[in-house]
């Protein structure tokens, strides 16, 4: 079980810095120069994703908290509450960046082309809306989650050594998990639906471009790499998001958390984090010329 937790350490701290990073960039980015309508999103993205590591129960919050010697009850619900909001966020913001993308990059012709001269004003509207509606949809693990109390006639679950899962009115259990499946279903359909749209509009414009430049390497074109950056953070997304939903449903069923499964659980939640700043990094050509530009200068 150690093994598993330093490994959970070693994410969490490569998850952050990565993250770290490119909220660093975004910022300097939206204050020094022109920013993409793009960057707004991707960096409230990042911001998320940084506070799911730092609640993640490894290092951050809960850490303070400790250090601080607040009540473990107000620690246990400030952890997975802000948690939960950030998990919500996460799978919202990237639908969100998803269809946006499409918006910005739909021809003329299309119905999306209307949109595009007050994308930013429906960017900001639409942020807005996402936060508040993930801050009040999360709200019932004020009441639902808290400190360990040891009695076993509340029939606790126990989700962490020092943490655990009231029971709840199977009506009250039923409505959240409707709410929260109705949500993140509809949220990964559009997910899919607009990046089958991109990955369409991206696929013929490089066969319009290797019809008119035939000489042109296709493996090298822009085009080919957009596509397939949009694929794997999408599927990527979409397989680590059902395998946490399928192990999170499966315990909540059973009303038993196993501690391996649970570790398992975290890590695969995190993978998604980590690997979407890696991909903008690598795919961003303004970070690679900064860093060239940096690494120019220190030799």
């Amino acid at each position: 079980m150690s093994s598993l937790e330093n490994v959970l350490y070693f994410q969490a701290g490569l998850g952050v810095l990565a993250n770290m990073f490119l909220l660093l960039f975004y910022i300097f980015i939206i204050l020094a120069q022109r920013p993409k309508p793009m960057d707004l999103i991707s960096s409230q993205l990042t911001f998320v994703h940084i506070l799911m590591f730092l609640t993640g129960g490894n290092i951050g919050i809960a850490d303070i908290f400790e250090s601080l010697n607040i009540k473990n009850d107000i620690k246990c619900k400030a952890t997975f509450y802000t948690s939960r909001v950030m998990r919500g966020l996460s799978i919202s913001i990237t639908c969100l960046l998803s269809v946006f993308q499409a918006v910005t990059i739909s021809p003329s012709t299309s119905l999306l082309a209307k949109f595009k001269h007050q994308l930013k004003k429906y960017m900001i509207n639409a942020l807005f809306y996402i936060w508040c509606f993930n801050l009040s949809v999360s709200s019932y693990m004020l009441f639902y989650v808290g400190g360990f109390t040891n009695v076993s006639e509340t029939k606790q679950m126990n989700v962490t050594k020092s943490c655990s899962l009231f029971p709840m009115n199977y009506i009250i259990r039923g409505l959240i998990f409707t709410l929260s499946t109705s949500r993140d279903v509809f949220l990964v359909a559009v997910m899919l639906s607009t990046s089958a749209y991109m990955v369409n509009i991206l696929h013929r414009h490089q066969r319009q471009c290797k019809h008119l430049h035939s000489n042109r390497n296709p493996r090298t074109s822009p085009e080919k790499k957009a596509t397939q950056t949009i694929l794997l953070l999408v599927v990527f997304f979409v397989v680590m998001y059902w395998v946490d939903f399928i192990i999170s449903f499966t315990s909540l069923l059973l009303w038993m958390y196993n501690p391996v499964i649970l570790t398992v659980q975290k890590f695969l939640m995190k993978a998604y984090p980590i690997i979407t700043p890696l991909v903008q990094i690598s795919s961003d050509k303004r970070i690679i010329n900064v860093l060239k530009n940096l690494q120019s200068k220190c030799h």
